[in-house]
């Protein structure tokens, strides 16, 4: 759940109002896996399991779209890095936003879904998701993506920067 910091709240009055409540489906999550076929399949079922807990369960669009890019993550981390990866997961004022965090250093491309033999998970994490992109740090490489939680946003696109 979401850690409140910085010392006393204030009190509840006329002056502050009521204290403001994490939003629904506030949380963090990051779970690492062994680079082996069966975490992909764990990787999903984490997804479904841990919007349910944050209340984000019935919310099946979302819900749906995030195990299907987070396969495409996982898979990518699995076939070009072969090495563990985490995957992290914030949902926060709206926005679900998923990482996979892996020890390779490429970076992905969005290639066009008709042509391409491979590379079709990052046409649809660019189609699908509200932002995306990647990040390097050292020899690794974070790819994430954010969904609306909220149905006021929906796909666009950001790209690899």
């Amino acid at each position: 759940m979401l850690q409140l910091s910085g010392g006393r709240l204030p009190e509840p009055g006329p002056r502050y109002g009521a204290y403001p409540q994490p939003p629904l489906g506030a949380g963090h999550l990051s779970v690492e896996y062994e680079p082996r076929a069966t975490a992909v399949g764990e990787a999903r079922r984490e997804v479904r399991r841990q919007l349910e807990i944050w209340g984000l369960g019935e919310r099946e669009d979302v819900v749906d779209t995030a195990e299907l890019l987070v396969s495409e993550l996982t898979t990518n981390a699995l076939l070009h890095s072969e090495s563990r990866f985490t995957l992290t997961m914030t949902a926060a004022h709206g926005v679900l936003r998923c990482e996979v965090a892996d020890a390779g250093g490429g970076r992905p491309r969005v290639l066009d879904a008709g042509t391409a033999e491979s590379g079709r998970g990052m046409f649809l994490v660019d189609a699908l998701a509200l932002r995306w992109g990647c990040e390097r740090d050292g020899a690794g490489t974070t790819v994430w993506f954010e969904l609306g939680t909220c149905g006021c946003a929906s796909g666009g696109a950001s790209g690899c920067g």
